[in-house]
Protein backbone atom coordinates (compact mmCIF):
# COMPACT_ATOMS: atom_id res chain seq x y z
CA UNK A 1 0.00 0.00 0.00
CA UNK A 2 1.51 3.30 -1.06
CA UNK A 3 0.69 6.08 1.39
CA UNK A 4 1.20 9.77 0.75
CA UNK A 5 2.76 11.98 3.37
CA UNK A 6 0.27 13.45 5.86
CA UNK A 7 -0.48 17.15 5.73
CA UNK A 8 -0.53 19.24 8.88
CA UNK A 9 -4.33 19.21 8.77
CA UNK A 10 -4.33 15.42 8.45
CA UNK A 11 -2.18 15.20 11.57
CA UNK A 12 -4.62 17.43 13.46
CA UNK A 13 -7.49 15.30 12.21
CA UNK A 14 -5.86 12.11 13.46
CA UNK A 15 -5.02 13.71 16.80
CA UNK A 16 -8.63 14.78 17.32
CA UNK A 17 -9.78 11.22 16.58
CA UNK A 18 -7.23 9.81 18.99
CA UNK A 19 -8.23 12.21 21.77
CA UNK A 20 -11.96 11.78 21.23
CA UNK A 21 -12.46 15.46 20.35
CA UNK A 22 -15.66 15.20 18.32
CA UNK A 23 -16.11 18.95 17.97
CA UNK A 24 -12.64 19.31 16.47
CA UNK A 25 -13.31 16.43 14.08
CA UNK A 26 -16.41 18.20 12.76
CA UNK A 27 -14.55 21.49 12.52
CA UNK A 28 -11.76 19.96 10.44
CA UNK A 29 -14.15 18.07 8.20
CA UNK A 30 -16.10 21.29 7.60
CA UNK A 31 -12.96 22.94 6.19
CA UNK A 32 -12.95 20.50 3.29
CA UNK A 33 -9.19 20.13 3.67
CA UNK A 34 -9.16 16.60 5.06
CA UNK A 35 -10.29 13.30 3.65
CA UNK A 36 -12.53 11.30 5.96
CA UNK A 37 -10.29 8.24 5.52
CA UNK A 38 -6.91 9.98 5.49
CA UNK A 39 -4.11 7.57 6.45
CA UNK A 40 -0.89 7.85 8.37
CA UNK A 41 2.30 5.95 7.44
CA UNK A 42 0.85 2.72 8.94
CA UNK A 43 -2.43 3.03 7.09
CA UNK A 44 -4.31 4.12 10.20
CA UNK A 45 -7.45 6.17 9.62
CA UNK A 46 -9.25 8.47 12.08
CA UNK A 47 -12.00 5.85 12.42
CA UNK A 48 -9.45 3.22 13.45
CA UNK A 49 -7.94 5.59 16.01
CA UNK A 50 -11.29 6.49 17.57
CA UNK A 51 -12.37 2.85 17.63
CA UNK A 52 -9.12 1.76 19.27
CA UNK A 53 -9.58 4.33 22.03
CA UNK A 54 -13.27 3.57 22.57
CA UNK A 55 -14.55 6.99 21.51
CA UNK A 56 -18.06 5.94 20.48
CA UNK A 57 -19.26 9.48 19.73
CA UNK A 58 -16.37 10.07 17.34
CA UNK A 59 -16.90 6.71 15.68
CA UNK A 60 -20.57 7.53 15.20
CA UNK A 61 -19.74 10.95 13.75
CA UNK A 62 -17.09 9.59 11.38
CA UNK A 63 -19.38 6.85 10.14
CA UNK A 64 -22.20 9.35 9.64
CA UNK A 65 -19.86 11.48 7.53
CA UNK A 66 -18.89 8.52 5.33
CA UNK A 67 -15.87 6.89 6.97
CA UNK A 68 -15.23 3.44 5.54
CA UNK A 69 -15.30 0.70 8.20
CA UNK A 70 -13.45 -1.60 5.79
CA UNK A 71 -10.25 0.46 5.90
CA UNK A 72 -7.34 -1.43 7.46
CA UNK A 73 -3.82 -0.67 8.60
CA UNK A 74 -0.90 -2.17 6.72
CA UNK A 75 -1.13 -5.10 9.17
CA UNK A 76 -4.67 -5.83 7.97
CA UNK A 77 -6.21 -4.71 11.26
CA UNK A 78 -9.50 -2.83 11.03
CA UNK A 79 -11.45 -0.49 13.29
CA UNK A 80 -13.56 -3.47 14.42
CA UNK A 81 -10.40 -5.41 15.27
CA UNK A 82 -9.23 -2.66 17.61
CA UNK A 83 -12.67 -2.14 19.14
CA UNK A 84 -12.81 -5.87 19.91
CA UNK A 85 -9.29 -5.81 21.33
CA UNK A 86 -10.20 -2.96 23.63
CA UNK A 87 -13.48 -4.54 24.71
CA UNK A 88 -15.53 -1.59 23.46
CA UNK A 89 -18.92 -3.21 22.84
CA UNK A 90 -20.71 -0.01 21.88
CA UNK A 91 -18.07 0.83 19.28
CA UNK A 92 -18.10 -2.71 17.90
CA UNK A 93 -21.88 -2.53 17.53
CA UNK A 94 -21.67 0.79 15.67
CA UNK A 95 -19.10 -0.63 13.26
CA UNK A 96 -21.03 -3.85 12.67
CA UNK A 97 -24.21 -1.86 12.05
CA UNK A 98 -22.26 0.15 9.47
CA UNK A 99 -21.24 -3.02 7.62
CA UNK A 100 -17.80 -3.79 9.06
CA UNK A 101 -16.61 -7.23 7.95
CA UNK A 102 -16.96 -9.40 11.04
CA UNK A 103 -14.24 -11.90 10.13
CA UNK A 104 -11.78 -9.62 8.33
CA UNK A 105 -8.36 -11.12 9.16
CA UNK A 106 -5.10 -9.40 9.97
CA UNK A 107 -1.96 -10.47 8.13
CA UNK A 108 -1.40 -13.29 10.64
CA UNK A 109 -5.00 -14.47 10.25
CA UNK A 110 -6.39 -13.04 13.47
CA UNK A 111 -9.98 -11.77 13.36
CA UNK A 112 -11.82 -9.45 15.75
CA UNK A 113 -13.10 -12.56 17.56
CA UNK A 114 -9.53 -13.72 18.18
CA UNK A 115 -8.46 -10.58 19.98
CA UNK A 116 -11.69 -10.35 21.97
CA UNK A 117 -11.05 -13.94 23.10
CA UNK A 118 -7.40 -13.26 23.83
CA UNK A 119 -8.27 -10.33 26.07
CA UNK A 120 -11.26 -12.01 27.72
CA UNK A 121 -13.87 -9.48 26.59
CA UNK A 122 -16.92 -11.73 27.01
CA UNK A 123 -19.64 -9.21 25.99
CA UNK A 124 -17.80 -8.49 22.74
CA UNK A 125 -17.22 -12.20 22.14
CA UNK A 126 -20.94 -12.88 22.64
CA UNK A 127 -21.92 -10.05 20.31
CA UNK A 128 -19.56 -11.20 17.58
CA UNK A 129 -20.85 -14.76 17.89
CA UNK A 130 -24.45 -13.53 17.79
CA UNK A 131 -23.68 -11.65 14.61
CA UNK A 132 -22.19 -14.72 12.94
CA UNK A 133 -18.44 -14.63 13.58
CA UNK A 134 -16.68 -17.85 12.63
CA UNK A 135 -15.77 -19.58 15.90
CA UNK A 136 -13.54 -22.04 14.05
CA UNK A 137 -11.55 -19.54 11.98
CA UNK A 138 -7.82 -20.21 12.14
CA UNK A 139 -4.71 -18.07 12.27
CA UNK A 140 -1.73 -18.96 10.10
CA UNK A 141 -0.48 -21.36 12.78
CA UNK A 142 -3.96 -23.02 12.77
CA UNK A 143 -4.84 -21.78 16.26
CA UNK A 144 -8.56 -21.09 16.61
CA UNK A 145 -10.33 -18.68 19.02
CA UNK A 146 -10.91 -21.48 21.56
CA UNK A 147 -7.18 -22.17 21.67
CA UNK A 148 -6.46 -18.49 22.32
CA UNK A 149 -9.11 -18.25 25.03
CA UNK A 150 -7.84 -21.43 26.71
CA UNK A 151 -4.25 -20.23 26.57
CA UNK A 152 -5.21 -17.05 28.38
CA UNK A 153 -7.39 -18.75 31.00
CA UNK A 154 -10.75 -17.25 30.00
CA UNK A 155 -13.22 -19.93 31.11
CA UNK A 156 -16.43 -18.04 30.31
CA UNK A 157 -15.16 -17.16 26.85
CA UNK A 158 -14.33 -20.82 26.26
CA UNK A 159 -17.85 -21.76 27.33
CA UNK A 160 -19.39 -19.25 24.92
CA UNK A 161 -17.25 -20.55 22.04
CA UNK A 162 -18.08 -24.19 22.81
CA UNK A 163 -21.79 -23.40 22.98
CA UNK A 164 -21.49 -21.79 19.55
CA UNK A 165 -19.90 -24.89 18.01
CA UNK A 166 -16.17 -24.40 18.51
CA UNK A 167 -14.25 -27.65 18.00
CA UNK A 168 -13.07 -28.73 21.44
CA UNK A 169 -10.01 -30.54 20.05
CA UNK A 170 -9.22 -28.11 17.22
CA UNK A 171 -5.43 -28.25 17.11
CA UNK A 172 -2.71 -25.76 16.28
CA UNK A 173 -0.20 -26.69 13.57
CA UNK A 174 1.98 -28.44 16.17
CA UNK A 175 -1.07 -30.54 17.18
CA UNK A 176 -1.47 -28.78 20.53
CA UNK A 177 -5.15 -28.54 21.47
CA UNK A 178 -6.95 -26.06 23.74
CA UNK A 179 -6.70 -28.64 26.55
CA UNK A 180 -2.98 -29.07 25.96
CA UNK A 181 -2.25 -25.36 26.11
CA UNK A 182 -4.52 -24.79 29.12
CA UNK A 183 -2.73 -27.63 30.95
CA UNK A 184 0.69 -26.21 30.13
CA UNK A 185 -0.36 -22.76 31.33
CA UNK A 186 -1.86 -24.06 34.58
CA UNK A 187 -5.47 -23.00 33.97
CA UNK A 188 -7.19 -25.75 35.93
CA UNK A 189 -10.65 -24.15 35.65
CA UNK A 190 -10.34 -24.12 31.85
CA UNK A 191 -8.98 -27.67 31.85
CA UNK A 192 -12.01 -28.78 33.87
CA UNK A 193 -14.43 -27.14 31.42
CA UNK A 194 -12.72 -28.54 28.33
CA UNK A 195 -12.65 -32.07 29.73
CA UNK A 196 -16.34 -31.80 30.60
CA UNK A 197 -16.98 -30.73 27.00
CA UNK A 198 -15.31 -33.90 25.71
CA UNK A 199 -11.70 -32.87 25.12
CA UNK A 200 -9.36 -35.83 24.50
CA UNK A 201 -7.30 -36.19 27.66
CA UNK A 202 -4.29 -37.78 25.96
CA UNK A 203 -3.98 -35.57 22.89
CA UNK A 204 -0.32 -35.57 21.82
CA UNK A 205 1.54 -32.52 20.65
CA UNK A 206 3.99 -33.25 17.84
CA UNK A 207 6.80 -33.72 20.39
CA UNK A 208 4.92 -36.67 21.92
CA UNK A 209 3.89 -34.95 25.16
CA UNK A 210 0.37 -35.11 26.60
CA UNK A 211 -1.45 -32.44 28.64
CA UNK A 212 -0.69 -34.45 31.79
CA UNK A 213 3.02 -34.57 31.05
CA UNK A 214 3.19 -30.80 30.51
CA UNK A 215 1.16 -30.04 33.65
CA UNK A 216 3.30 -32.43 35.70
CA UNK A 217 6.64 -31.11 34.56
CA UNK A 218 5.47 -27.50 35.01
CA UNK A 219 4.25 -28.25 38.53
CA UNK A 220 0.57 -27.44 37.93
CA UNK A 221 -0.83 -29.80 40.55
CA UNK A 222 -4.42 -28.51 40.31
CA UNK A 223 -4.39 -29.32 36.60
CA UNK A 224 -2.98 -32.78 37.30
CA UNK A 225 -5.88 -33.39 39.70
CA UNK A 226 -8.41 -32.53 36.97
CA UNK A 227 -6.69 -34.65 34.32
CA UNK A 228 -6.43 -37.69 36.58
CA UNK A 229 -10.23 -37.80 36.81
CA UNK A 230 -10.27 -38.78 33.12
CA UNK A 231 -7.83 -41.69 33.37
CA UNK A 232 -4.93 -40.29 31.30
CA UNK A 233 -2.00 -42.38 30.10
CA UNK A 234 0.45 -42.81 32.97
CA UNK A 235 2.82 -45.02 31.00
CA UNK A 236 5.69 -44.26 28.68
CA UNK A 237 4.83 -41.58 26.08
CA UNK A 238 6.19 -41.10 22.57
CA UNK A 239 8.51 -38.42 23.99
CA UNK A 240 10.30 -41.16 25.92
CA UNK A 241 9.06 -40.12 29.34
CA UNK A 242 6.05 -40.67 31.61
CA UNK A 243 4.21 -37.91 33.44
CA UNK A 244 5.87 -39.07 36.66
CA UNK A 245 9.30 -38.85 35.06
CA UNK A 246 8.50 -35.32 33.95
CA UNK A 247 7.49 -34.25 37.44
CA UNK A 248 10.43 -36.05 39.07
CA UNK A 249 13.11 -34.65 36.77
CA UNK A 250 11.92 -31.09 37.32
CA UNK A 251 11.51 -31.45 41.06
CA UNK A 252 7.75 -30.92 41.08
CA UNK A 253 7.08 -32.71 44.37
CA UNK A 254 3.38 -31.83 44.57
CA UNK A 255 2.80 -33.48 41.20
CA UNK A 256 5.04 -36.44 42.08
CA UNK A 257 2.84 -37.05 45.12
CA UNK A 258 -0.27 -37.12 42.92
CA UNK A 259 1.26 -39.43 40.31
CA UNK A 260 3.60 -41.79 42.15
CA UNK A 261 0.98 -44.07 43.71
CA UNK A 262 -0.85 -44.38 40.38
CA UNK A 263 2.17 -44.92 38.12
CA UNK A 264 4.17 -48.12 37.49
CA UNK A 265 6.99 -47.86 40.09
CA UNK A 266 9.67 -49.49 37.95
CA UNK A 267 8.79 -47.87 34.63
CA UNK A 268 11.94 -46.78 32.80
CA UNK A 269 12.19 -43.84 30.42
CA UNK A 270 13.94 -43.82 27.07
CA UNK A 271 17.26 -43.35 28.88
CA UNK A 272 16.62 -46.47 30.95
CA UNK A 273 15.97 -44.60 34.20
CA UNK A 274 13.16 -45.01 36.70
CA UNK A 275 11.49 -41.88 38.02
CA UNK A 276 13.59 -42.09 41.18
CA UNK A 277 16.79 -42.47 39.18
CA UNK A 278 15.82 -39.57 36.92
CA UNK A 279 15.19 -37.39 39.96
CA UNK A 280 18.54 -38.44 41.45
CA UNK A 281 20.34 -37.59 38.20
CA UNK A 282 18.68 -34.16 38.27
CA UNK A 283 19.64 -33.72 41.95
CA UNK A 284 16.06 -33.39 43.17
CA UNK A 285 16.69 -34.68 46.69
CA UNK A 286 13.18 -34.12 48.06
CA UNK A 287 11.65 -36.11 45.20
CA UNK A 288 14.19 -38.90 45.65
CA UNK A 289 13.43 -39.11 49.37
CA UNK A 290 9.68 -39.20 48.78
CA UNK A 291 9.87 -41.92 46.10
CA UNK A 292 12.13 -44.04 48.31
CA UNK A 293 9.58 -43.85 51.12
CA UNK A 294 7.00 -45.20 48.67
CA UNK A 295 9.24 -48.09 47.78
CA UNK A 296 10.31 -46.86 44.34
CA UNK A 297 13.75 -47.88 43.15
Amino acid sequence: MSLKKESRTDVQFHLAALRGDCARLRQLLDTGKVHIDSRDRDGTTPLILSAAMGHADCVQELLAQGADPACCRTTGTSALFFAAQGGFLDVAQLLLDAGAAIDAPSTDGGTPLFVACQCGHLPVVEELIRRGADVNACMKDKAAPLFIAAQNGHEEVCAALLAAGARVDGARADRATPLWIAAQCGHDHVVRALLAAGAHVDQLRQDGATPLFKAAHKGHSAVVVELLKYKPNLGLLPNGQSALHGAAMFGQLSCVKLLAARSPPRLRNAAGLTALQAAAAARKADVVAYLKRLGHT
